[in-house]
């Protein structure tokens, strides 16, 4: 039993009967890509199956929408359209109004954003939607064929890896210049070897994003998908600029903990409110490894304040010759 299948059969109600045109409408359903009107999908359905009426689509696609597979939306041209909700993120729309095309896009400051709002009006939220009206920039460059798009996973997935790998690589200077800077040896070999864990990470992450390039050799020259403020150039950038100004090796080990305490809280955070995916999977792969990461840098910098007292304890007792 695949995924999808395994999904679906979860949401089946106990004792439900079993529909095989429902789970055919299901089915061409999600292998479809963008939005669909009820229409558009009576008409797939009709190429798959002659006998299958319009009003059994209609009835599966409200069960749909009950069930969280899809999601119904309105585009402000007079009918709703139908979008995938298994393993698709939710996300916000650009409408042209000039060729009706609508893409898709998420946005973490947007998301904080709703959060705050709906928190201090104490309301409790069931649906957001967020729907940018204006003309896109293939019509405003006159193109008659639009430009292609990938799926929304597809994107989402890559936008997930690149803003891994960005991270991974600010991880990887961050602790190759500390390697350099401190002095006491211990905290020089964690440097060392959190250098080394990143050097690797880095290299299966672009091996990984290399595999999603195979997938389709366009991917690079689709527009973003996620716009997460401040993680574009990685999430140890900050601090490895404040290396250069330490005083101490108690200093840099704060540093590191509190830019891989920021990269933990960031990944899981936002990994945790998607819905099932490969992005999804990213973010949250890279949570767990920022934690094992978060808990070293913790237990070394308590390593190094106890021989450090220690050391003065020694200094404070030894007599004078």
């Amino acid at each position: 039993m695949d995924a999808q299948t395994a999904y679906l059969e979860r949401l089946r109600p106990a004792g439900g009967k079993r529909s095989s045109k429902r789970d055919l409408i299901v089915n061409v359903f999600l292998h479809q890509d963008g939005h669909l009107s009820a229409d558009d999908l009576v008409d797939l359905m009709r190429q798959e199956d002659q006998k299958i009426s319009r009003a059994t689509v209609y009835r599966t696609l409200q069960w749909m929408v009950d069930a969280g597979i899809a999601r119904k939306v309105d585009f402000g041209d007079g009918r709703f359209r139908f979008e995938h909700a298994y393993r698709h993120p939710r996300h916000f729309h650009l409408i042209c109004k000039s060729c009706n095309r609508s893409s898709e896009f998420l946005s973490s400051d947007i998301e904080v954003l709703l959060e705050e709002i709906t928190v201090e009006r104490g309301f409790e939220p069931q649906q957001s939607v967020l729907q940018i009206y204006g003309i896109c920039d293939d019509c405003q460059a006159g193109r008659r064929t639009p430009r292609p798009v990938a799926t929304t996973e597809l994107l989402f997935a890559r936008d997930a890896l690149k803003m891994a790998i960005a991270t991974e690589r600010s991880g990887l200077d961050f602790y190759t210049r500390g390697a350099k800077l401190v002095q006491d040896a211990r905290a020089r070999k964690v440097f060392q070897r959190l250098g080394e864990e990143e050097q690797e990470h880095l290299g299966t992450l672009e091996e990984r994003y290399k595999r999603l390039l195979a997938e389709d050799p366009q991917l690079e020259s689709y527009p973003t998908f996620l716009f997460f403020k401040g993680a574009a150039n990685g999430l140890f950038a900050t601090g490895a600029d404040k290396l250069a100004k330490i005083v101490d090796d108690r200093e840099a080990l704060m540093i590191g903990i509190r830019c891989e305490r920021g990269s933990h809280k960031f990944f899981k955070r936002y990994g945790e409110r998607f819905e099932d995916s490969e992005g999804k999977r990213i973010f949250l792969e890279f949570a767990d490894e920022e934690r094992e990461h978060l808990e070293l840098l913790i237990n070394e910098y308590r390593a190094l304040v106890a021989r450090q007292r220690k050391r003065r304890r020694g200094t404070t007792t030894r007599k004078p010759r």
